[in-house]
Protein backbone atom coordinates (compact mmCIF):
# COMPACT_ATOMS: atom_id res chain seq x y z
CA UNK A 1 0.00 0.00 0.00
CA UNK A 2 1.46 3.36 -1.00
CA UNK A 3 1.28 5.65 2.06
CA UNK A 4 2.53 9.45 1.58
CA UNK A 5 1.81 11.28 4.81
CA UNK A 6 1.73 9.77 8.70
CA UNK A 7 0.93 11.73 11.75
CA UNK A 8 2.51 10.94 15.31
CA UNK A 9 4.08 11.44 18.51
CA UNK A 10 7.68 10.60 19.37
CA UNK A 11 9.98 10.73 22.39
CA UNK A 12 13.39 9.85 23.22
CA UNK A 13 14.08 7.81 26.17
CA UNK A 14 14.25 8.99 29.23
CA UNK A 15 17.80 8.98 31.68
CA UNK A 16 17.88 6.64 34.47
CA UNK A 17 18.11 7.54 37.84
CA UNK A 18 21.43 7.23 39.81
CA UNK A 19 21.76 4.67 42.54
CA UNK A 20 22.28 5.13 46.51
CA UNK A 21 24.72 2.17 47.70
CA UNK A 22 27.77 1.83 50.08
CA UNK A 23 30.64 0.12 49.78
CA UNK A 24 30.73 -3.66 51.55
CA UNK A 25 33.85 -5.76 51.63
CA UNK A 26 35.63 -7.44 53.47
CA UNK A 27 38.66 -5.89 55.68
CA UNK A 28 37.58 -2.47 54.16
CA UNK A 29 35.86 -0.61 56.95
CA UNK A 30 33.27 2.32 56.31
CA UNK A 31 33.89 1.80 52.10
CA UNK A 32 31.49 5.08 51.69
CA UNK A 33 29.06 5.44 48.84
CA UNK A 34 29.51 4.05 45.71
CA UNK A 35 26.36 4.35 43.89
CA UNK A 36 26.84 4.46 39.94
CA UNK A 37 24.71 6.91 37.66
CA UNK A 38 22.09 6.30 35.41
CA UNK A 39 22.23 4.95 32.00
CA UNK A 40 21.33 7.51 28.77
CA UNK A 41 18.34 7.73 27.54
CA UNK A 42 17.81 6.23 24.05
CA UNK A 43 17.82 9.07 21.16
CA UNK A 44 16.16 8.99 17.83
CA UNK A 45 17.00 9.44 14.92
CA UNK A 46 15.80 9.58 10.81
CA UNK A 47 17.81 6.94 8.16
CA UNK A 48 17.53 7.07 4.51
CA UNK A 49 16.68 4.37 2.77
CA UNK A 50 16.37 3.95 -0.80
CA UNK A 51 15.04 0.02 -0.16
CA UNK A 52 11.56 1.65 0.82
CA UNK A 53 9.71 4.02 -0.82
CA UNK A 54 6.42 4.50 1.58
CA UNK A 55 5.65 5.83 4.92
CA UNK A 56 3.01 2.45 5.21
CA UNK A 57 5.71 1.18 8.48
CA UNK A 58 3.75 4.43 9.93
CA UNK A 59 0.25 3.98 9.30
CA UNK A 60 -1.86 3.48 12.29
CA UNK A 61 0.74 4.26 14.71
CA UNK A 62 0.27 7.38 16.95
CA UNK A 63 3.53 6.88 19.11
CA UNK A 64 6.85 6.06 19.07
CA UNK A 65 9.54 5.81 22.01
CA UNK A 66 12.95 5.46 22.45
CA UNK A 67 13.79 2.96 25.33
CA UNK A 68 14.82 4.67 28.92
CA UNK A 69 18.33 3.85 30.44
CA UNK A 70 18.69 2.11 33.08
CA UNK A 71 19.21 2.39 36.68
CA UNK A 72 22.82 2.92 38.24
CA UNK A 73 24.29 -0.03 40.22
CA UNK A 74 26.20 -0.19 43.34
CA UNK A 75 30.10 -0.52 42.87
CA UNK A 76 30.42 2.80 40.49
CA UNK A 77 28.77 1.12 37.77
CA UNK A 78 26.63 3.22 35.56
CA UNK A 79 23.44 2.04 34.45
CA UNK A 80 22.70 0.52 30.58
CA UNK A 81 22.13 3.32 28.22
CA UNK A 82 18.53 2.83 26.16
CA UNK A 83 18.50 1.61 23.03
CA UNK A 84 18.37 4.57 20.40
CA UNK A 85 15.08 4.65 18.28
CA UNK A 86 15.66 4.69 14.35
CA UNK A 87 12.94 5.77 12.31
CA UNK A 88 13.80 4.64 8.75
CA UNK A 89 11.78 6.64 5.99
CA UNK A 90 12.28 6.87 2.15
CA UNK A 91 14.75 9.46 -0.14
CA UNK A 92 12.13 13.01 -0.21
CA UNK A 93 10.54 12.22 3.12
CA UNK A 94 9.90 15.90 4.76
CA UNK A 95 9.65 16.04 8.83
CA UNK A 96 7.41 18.30 9.40
CA UNK A 97 6.48 19.92 13.19
CA UNK A 98 2.61 19.38 13.40
CA UNK A 99 2.18 22.02 16.01
CA UNK A 100 4.21 24.69 13.63
CA UNK A 101 4.35 23.48 10.37
CA UNK A 102 7.97 24.36 10.44
CA UNK A 103 9.91 22.08 8.11
CA UNK A 104 12.80 20.08 10.32
CA UNK A 105 14.30 18.04 7.95
CA UNK A 106 14.45 16.97 4.33
CA UNK A 107 16.16 13.97 3.72
CA UNK A 108 16.77 13.42 0.26
CA UNK A 109 20.37 11.77 0.58
CA UNK A 110 20.17 7.66 0.47
CA UNK A 111 22.43 6.84 3.66
CA UNK A 112 21.65 10.01 5.64
CA UNK A 113 20.91 9.76 9.10
CA UNK A 114 20.07 12.59 11.79
CA UNK A 115 19.75 13.27 15.48
CA UNK A 116 16.00 14.03 15.69
CA UNK A 117 15.48 13.93 19.59
CA UNK A 118 18.75 13.32 22.18
CA UNK A 119 17.56 10.95 25.19
CA UNK A 120 17.57 12.23 28.71
CA UNK A 121 21.03 12.86 30.84
CA UNK A 122 21.36 9.55 33.75
CA UNK A 123 21.23 10.98 37.01
CA UNK A 124 23.77 10.58 39.14
CA UNK A 125 24.65 8.26 41.74
CA UNK A 126 25.36 8.78 45.50
CA UNK A 127 29.47 8.82 45.54
CA UNK A 128 28.84 12.17 43.39
CA UNK A 129 27.75 13.85 46.84
CA UNK A 130 30.14 12.63 49.21
CA UNK A 131 32.33 15.75 51.17
CA UNK A 132 33.69 16.01 54.12
CA UNK A 133 30.89 17.57 56.12
CA UNK A 134 28.22 14.58 54.58
CA UNK A 135 30.76 11.59 53.97
CA UNK A 136 27.30 9.28 53.81
CA UNK A 137 24.86 10.73 51.21
CA UNK A 138 21.54 8.48 50.71
CA UNK A 139 20.07 10.68 47.84
CA UNK A 140 20.55 10.48 44.08
CA UNK A 141 19.31 12.29 41.35
CA UNK A 142 16.92 10.81 38.90
CA UNK A 143 17.12 10.76 35.10
CA UNK A 144 16.38 13.86 33.27
CA UNK A 145 13.24 13.09 30.83
CA UNK A 146 13.47 12.56 26.87
CA UNK A 147 12.06 14.86 24.27
CA UNK A 148 8.91 14.77 22.70
CA UNK A 149 7.62 16.01 19.44
CA UNK A 150 4.34 15.97 17.31
CA UNK A 151 5.78 15.50 13.82
CA UNK A 152 4.32 14.96 10.46
CA UNK A 153 5.85 12.96 7.85
CA UNK A 154 5.37 13.81 4.00
CA UNK A 155 6.77 11.76 1.04
CA UNK A 156 7.40 13.63 -1.92
CA UNK A 157 8.47 11.70 -4.66
CA UNK A 158 12.17 11.97 -6.00
CA UNK A 159 12.09 11.90 -10.21
CA UNK A 160 14.22 13.26 -12.62
CA UNK A 161 10.69 13.50 -15.19
CA UNK A 162 7.28 13.71 -14.00
CA UNK A 163 4.34 12.94 -16.08
CA UNK A 164 1.93 15.91 -15.96
CA UNK A 165 -1.83 15.45 -17.68
CA UNK A 166 -5.66 15.30 -17.43
CA UNK A 167 -6.93 11.52 -16.48
CA UNK A 168 -6.71 8.55 -18.89
CA UNK A 169 -4.45 10.44 -21.19
CA UNK A 170 -2.25 7.47 -21.58
CA UNK A 171 0.40 8.55 -18.90
CA UNK A 172 0.52 4.85 -17.50
CA UNK A 173 0.73 3.30 -20.58
CA UNK A 174 3.58 5.15 -21.40
CA UNK A 175 5.34 4.65 -18.39
CA UNK A 176 4.92 1.04 -18.50
CA UNK A 177 5.86 1.06 -21.88
CA UNK A 178 9.35 2.79 -21.46
CA UNK A 179 10.03 1.65 -17.92
CA UNK A 180 10.08 -1.36 -15.59
CA UNK A 181 6.66 0.59 -13.88
CA UNK A 182 3.91 -2.12 -14.01
CA UNK A 183 1.31 0.46 -13.05
CA UNK A 184 -2.77 -0.05 -13.53
CA UNK A 185 -4.11 0.18 -16.66
CA UNK A 186 -7.49 0.25 -18.11
CA UNK A 187 -9.90 2.87 -20.34
CA UNK A 188 -11.68 5.31 -17.55
CA UNK A 189 -10.48 8.13 -15.86
CA UNK A 190 -8.41 7.56 -12.48
CA UNK A 191 -7.10 4.56 -13.22
CA UNK A 192 -3.98 5.74 -11.40
CA UNK A 193 -4.88 6.48 -7.62
CA UNK A 194 -0.81 6.38 -6.62
CA UNK A 195 2.01 7.55 -8.21
CA UNK A 196 4.52 5.09 -9.51
CA UNK A 197 7.85 5.26 -10.41
CA UNK A 198 9.71 3.15 -13.43
CA UNK A 199 13.73 3.47 -14.71
CA UNK A 200 13.96 4.35 -18.39
CA UNK A 201 16.64 2.83 -19.98
CA UNK A 202 18.76 5.38 -22.58
CA UNK A 203 20.81 3.04 -24.53
CA UNK A 204 23.40 0.58 -22.28
CA UNK A 205 24.48 2.71 -19.86
CA UNK A 206 22.21 5.66 -19.45
CA UNK A 207 19.04 5.41 -17.43
CA UNK A 208 16.62 7.99 -15.27
CA UNK A 209 13.70 7.71 -13.27
CA UNK A 210 10.07 8.83 -14.39
CA UNK A 211 7.09 9.42 -12.18
CA UNK A 212 3.29 8.95 -13.46
CA UNK A 213 1.48 10.69 -10.86
CA UNK A 214 -2.83 10.64 -10.47
CA UNK A 215 -4.76 13.05 -13.70
CA UNK A 216 -4.70 16.53 -12.90
CA UNK A 217 -8.40 18.31 -13.66
CA UNK A 218 -9.50 21.90 -13.79
CA UNK A 219 -8.80 23.29 -10.05
CA UNK A 220 -6.50 20.54 -9.34
CA UNK A 221 -4.54 23.02 -7.43
CA UNK A 222 -7.64 24.13 -5.60
CA UNK A 223 -8.05 20.46 -4.14
CA UNK A 224 -10.55 19.17 -6.73
CA UNK A 225 -9.64 15.34 -7.91
CA UNK A 226 -6.76 13.74 -6.94
CA UNK A 227 -4.43 16.70 -8.28
CA UNK A 228 -3.88 18.58 -5.15
CA UNK A 229 -3.04 15.26 -3.41
CA UNK A 230 -0.61 14.21 -5.64
CA UNK A 231 1.03 17.46 -7.28
CA UNK A 232 3.53 17.75 -4.76
CA UNK A 233 5.04 14.03 -6.20
CA UNK A 234 6.81 16.42 -8.73
CA UNK A 235 7.70 18.93 -6.40
CA UNK A 236 11.24 17.09 -6.82
CA UNK A 237 11.28 16.55 -10.55
CA UNK A 238 14.04 18.24 -12.32
CA UNK A 239 11.81 18.24 -15.36
CA UNK A 240 7.96 18.19 -16.64
CA UNK A 241 6.43 15.83 -19.42
CA UNK A 242 3.14 17.36 -20.71
CA UNK A 243 1.25 14.92 -21.58
CA UNK A 244 -1.65 15.74 -24.14
CA UNK A 245 -4.43 13.73 -25.66
CA UNK A 246 -5.35 13.99 -29.44
CA UNK A 247 -7.77 11.63 -29.11
CA UNK A 248 -9.64 13.59 -26.02
CA UNK A 249 -12.63 15.51 -26.52
CA UNK A 250 -10.38 18.30 -25.01
CA UNK A 251 -8.63 20.54 -27.59
CA UNK A 252 -4.60 19.95 -27.55
CA UNK A 253 -4.38 23.82 -26.41
CA UNK A 254 -7.54 23.76 -24.10
CA UNK A 255 -5.86 20.62 -22.04
CA UNK A 256 -2.53 22.50 -22.06
CA UNK A 257 -2.84 25.65 -20.91
CA UNK A 258 -4.99 24.22 -17.79
CA UNK A 259 -2.68 22.01 -17.03
CA UNK A 260 0.44 24.94 -17.39
CA UNK A 261 -2.27 27.16 -15.00
CA UNK A 262 -2.91 24.32 -12.51
CA UNK A 263 0.99 23.69 -11.73
CA UNK A 264 1.69 27.58 -11.82
CA UNK A 265 -1.06 27.99 -9.16
CA UNK A 266 0.18 24.71 -7.08
CA UNK A 267 4.14 26.14 -7.23
CA UNK A 268 5.52 28.90 -9.04
CA UNK A 269 8.58 27.13 -8.25
CA UNK A 270 7.52 24.32 -10.17
CA UNK A 271 6.08 25.92 -12.96
CA UNK A 272 9.45 26.99 -13.80
CA UNK A 273 11.45 23.82 -14.42
CA UNK A 274 12.37 22.73 -17.53
CA UNK A 275 9.33 20.68 -19.78
CA UNK A 276 8.63 19.22 -23.04
CA UNK A 277 5.60 17.85 -24.34
CA UNK A 278 4.17 14.28 -25.86
CA UNK A 279 0.80 14.60 -27.91
CA UNK A 280 -0.22 10.65 -27.37
CA UNK A 281 -3.03 8.56 -28.76
CA UNK A 282 -1.88 9.19 -32.10
CA UNK A 283 -3.12 6.14 -32.91
CA UNK A 284 -6.89 6.61 -31.40
CA UNK A 285 -7.39 10.15 -33.78
CA UNK A 286 -10.85 10.67 -34.59
CA UNK A 287 -10.61 14.08 -36.12
CA UNK A 288 -10.28 15.01 -39.85
CA UNK A 289 -6.74 16.19 -40.36
CA UNK A 290 -3.91 15.01 -37.45
CA UNK A 291 -1.31 16.65 -39.57
CA UNK A 292 -3.16 19.81 -39.60
CA UNK A 293 -4.13 20.04 -35.90
CA UNK A 294 -0.83 18.86 -34.60
CA UNK A 295 0.28 22.04 -36.64
CA UNK A 296 -2.07 24.13 -35.37
CA UNK A 297 -1.46 23.50 -31.97
CA UNK A 298 2.04 23.89 -32.34
CA UNK A 299 1.75 27.40 -33.45
CA UNK A 300 -0.95 28.48 -30.63
CA UNK A 301 1.94 28.10 -28.19
CA UNK A 302 4.05 30.20 -30.64
CA UNK A 303 6.47 28.26 -31.67
CA UNK A 304 7.25 26.59 -35.53
CA UNK A 305 7.35 23.16 -37.09
CA UNK A 306 10.94 22.12 -37.03
CA UNK A 307 13.04 20.40 -40.00
CA UNK A 308 15.39 18.15 -38.59
CA UNK A 309 16.31 16.54 -34.88
CA UNK A 310 18.84 14.56 -33.96
CA UNK A 311 16.99 12.20 -32.21
CA UNK A 312 15.35 10.65 -35.44
CA UNK A 313 11.94 11.49 -34.89
CA UNK A 314 9.76 8.97 -36.95
CA UNK A 315 6.94 9.17 -38.61
CA UNK A 316 5.43 11.95 -40.97
CA UNK A 317 3.92 14.06 -38.38
CA UNK A 318 4.94 17.35 -37.41
CA UNK A 319 7.52 18.13 -34.02
CA UNK A 320 9.02 21.09 -32.68
CA UNK A 321 12.23 20.70 -30.72
CA UNK A 322 14.85 23.72 -29.90
CA UNK A 323 17.53 23.60 -32.02
CA UNK A 324 20.91 23.85 -29.77
CA UNK A 325 23.48 23.94 -32.42
CA UNK A 326 22.85 27.12 -32.97
CA UNK A 327 21.23 28.79 -29.80
CA UNK A 328 21.60 28.34 -26.28
CA UNK A 329 18.28 26.33 -24.18
CA UNK A 330 15.33 28.52 -23.71
CA UNK A 331 13.61 27.18 -20.45
CA UNK A 332 10.33 29.29 -21.30
CA UNK A 333 9.66 26.76 -24.10
CA UNK A 334 9.00 23.59 -24.53
CA UNK A 335 12.28 21.68 -25.38
CA UNK A 336 10.21 19.27 -28.10
CA UNK A 337 6.78 18.77 -28.99
CA UNK A 338 6.69 15.11 -30.28
CA UNK A 339 3.56 13.17 -31.44
CA UNK A 340 3.80 9.48 -29.82
CA UNK A 341 1.72 6.20 -29.79
CA UNK A 342 2.29 3.55 -26.91
CA UNK A 343 0.35 0.94 -28.98
CA UNK A 344 2.21 0.94 -32.46
CA UNK A 345 5.69 1.90 -30.17
CA UNK A 346 5.74 5.46 -32.50
CA UNK A 347 8.91 8.07 -31.48
CA UNK A 348 8.78 5.93 -27.85
CA UNK A 349 12.91 5.41 -28.71
CA UNK A 350 13.65 8.75 -29.51
CA UNK A 351 11.26 10.16 -26.90
CA UNK A 352 13.76 8.48 -24.17
CA UNK A 353 16.82 9.64 -25.44
CA UNK A 354 15.40 13.39 -25.91
CA UNK A 355 14.32 13.53 -22.66
CA UNK A 356 17.94 12.55 -21.23
CA UNK A 357 19.32 14.93 -23.45
CA UNK A 358 17.00 17.13 -21.64
CA UNK A 359 18.07 16.69 -18.13
CA UNK A 360 21.13 17.14 -19.21
CA UNK A 361 20.34 20.92 -20.24
CA UNK A 362 19.34 21.16 -16.52
CA UNK A 363 23.00 20.65 -15.27
CA UNK A 364 24.67 22.35 -17.79
CA UNK A 365 22.36 25.64 -16.13
CA UNK A 366 23.33 24.72 -12.58
CA UNK A 367 26.92 24.57 -13.78
CA UNK A 368 26.52 28.22 -15.29
CA UNK A 369 24.51 29.59 -12.54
Amino acid sequence: MFIDSARFSVTSGKGGQGCAAFRREKFVVKGGPDGGDGGKGGDVYFLVDNNTDTLSNYKGRKFFKADNGKQGLGGRMTGKSGEHLVLIVPPGTQVIDDETNEIIFDLVEVGEKVLFLEGGKGGLGNVHFKNSRNQRPTYFQPGLPGQMRKIRLELKLIADVGLVGYPNVGKSTLISVTSNASPEIANYEFTTLTPKLGVVEVGNYNSFVMADIPGIIDGASEGRGLGLEFLKHIERTKTLLFVIDVANYRTMIDQYRVLKEEVSKFSGELAKRNYAIVLSKIDGYIGENLEEDITNFIKDIGLEISKSNEFKFEGDYPYFIQDLIYSRFDNSKPYFVLPISSLTKLNLKPLGFALYNLLEQGKDEKISN
